[in-house]
């Protein structure tokens, strides 16, 4: 069940728990953020290759495609065996920003993002099912946990996809890591 918990951003003990969906995506989409789930009439394996999931949710893709010309859509996948696990986590734990925005569709798993606007931090469980499109520009992060289990369909605006550009602010620190916030709220 995707959980979104809402805090000031100098006060992760101060929290509001927002667990239906609708809501969820109408205060997400206060600060500019797409929230939606999608299905698919397609059964997919758990091994399922890349095409055969975009093909599973060609439909949903292509709206998002021809409203924001997106020119580039993949297939990522981690899970706790995978060798860069760790650096992967690592990687975007740190709160940082893109020149566009951010689509991520949950095909399989789990992952937080952190979305810090208006003085807030809104800290996002997406699982299966759940698309977020971060606009650009706003500060956030991510975190897939210690031992990540997912597969997502990014898509992307530019060829060479985006560049994570880190603000310095050691913000994300103070909020619960992946296992934790699952251990409180989930």
């Amino acid at each position: 069940m995707s959980i979104v918990t809402i805090h000031p951003e100098n006060d992760p003990s101060r929290v509001e728990i927002i667990r239906n969906h609708p809501d969820i995506a109408e205060r997400l989409w206060e600060i500019g953020v797409l929230f939606e789930r999608w299905t698919t009439d397609s059964i997919l394996e758990s091994d399922a290759d890349a095409e055969s999931i975009i093909a599973a949710y060609r439909s949903s893709i292509d709206r998002l495609i021809n409203r924001y010309e997106f020119r580039t859509v993949d297939v990522i996948s981690v899970n706790p065996d995978h060798p860069e696990r760790v650096s992967l986590r690592n990687k975007f734990l740190s709160e940082h920003t893109h020149d566009e925005f951010e689509v991520r569709f949950f095909v399989e798993g789990r992952g937080l993002f952190y979305l810090h606007s208006q003085n807030k931090v809104y800290v996002v469980l997406c699982e299966q099912g759940d698309l977020i499109s971060v606009p650009d520009l706003t500060r956030h992060w991510f975190d897939m946990g210690e031992y990540p289990t997912l597969k997502v369909i990014r898509l992307f605006t530019t060829p060479e996809g985006w560049v994570a550009r880190f603000t310095g602010d050691p913000i994300a620190e103070n909020f619960p890591k992946f296992e934790d916030f699952m251990a409180r709220y989930a």
